[in-house]
């Protein structure tokens, strides 16, 4: 495991913000520094005419930094659509390198970095690229956030394709609830054939609101991040 991980989703609203400051929050709490960054946050609502990227933000107050909000989340944008999409309709482009720069400025001052997409992997980021090029320009691992119940298999086993076709190592993948649902029999069923399908680990599965963010330490020690810090 490098000293980082890309988190990115099966989809949009699978909860990898809550899965992100969880992973932050435990670290804290085994004494290491790590940093966050949010490249690109749409969907932001205005307060005094200020965009307020509240991802990043929970990011930043679950890992205790005092960052630039412009270091850890360098673009921001009103509209709810793709990140692309939305910097076109603003007259404006979301440039790579800079997302680069950027992180690296970040990594020199942290010992380990968790850096979250937006949607899924291949959701347009720039003008050409996606997420999947952005986890690849940084080398990072990527942790893969799955939503349960049906469809869950088909579109986990599709990001794990994607990802692998770049050659990136997979971290792992988490299940996580984030709506209040019942567990029927897909949702049993689906991360052992997932696992079985990928040979990608499924190395948790956490419940609605069961657990808060400082109690992901488990997944953390499934990442095995400590020793790698």
């Amino acid at each position: 495991m490098k000293n980082g991980i890309f988190i990115t989703g099966t989809d949009t609203g699978v909860g990898k913000t809550f899965i992100g400051t969880g992973i932050a929050a435990a670290l804290c709490r085994l004494g290491i520094d790590v940093g966050v960054m949010k490249p690109v946050e749409t969907g932001c609502r205005a307060n005094r005419g200020i965009l307020l990227p509240t991802d990043a933000l929970s990011l930043m107050d679950a890992a205790k930094v005092d960052d630039e909000l412009d270091l850890v989340n360098p673009y921001r944008f009103k509209a709810p659509l793709a990140p692309a999409v939305a910097a076109a309709q603003e007259g404006t482009m979301i440039e790579m390198r800079k997302l680069a720069s950027t992180f690296r400025k970040l990594h020199l001052r942290h010992d380990f970095m968790i850096v979250e997409g937006a949607g899924g992997i291949l959701v347009p980021l720039t003008a050409k690229g996606n997420f999947l090029d952005l986890a690849a320009r940084l080398s990072l691992p990527v942790l893969i956030v799955a939503r349960p119940g049906l469809g869950t298999i088909n579109h986990t086993l599709l990001t794990v394709m994607a990802i692998r076709q770049r050659k990136l190592p997979i971290a792992g993948i988490v299940i996580n609830y984030a709506q209040d649902r019942q567990s029927g029999d897909s949702e049993r069923t689906s991360p052992s054939v997932i696992e079985d399908r990928s040979g990608v680990p499924v190395i948790g599965i956490v419940r609605h609101r069961q657990k808060m963010f400082s109690d992901l330490a488990e997944i953390v020690n499934s990442l095995d991040l400590v020793n790698h810090c």
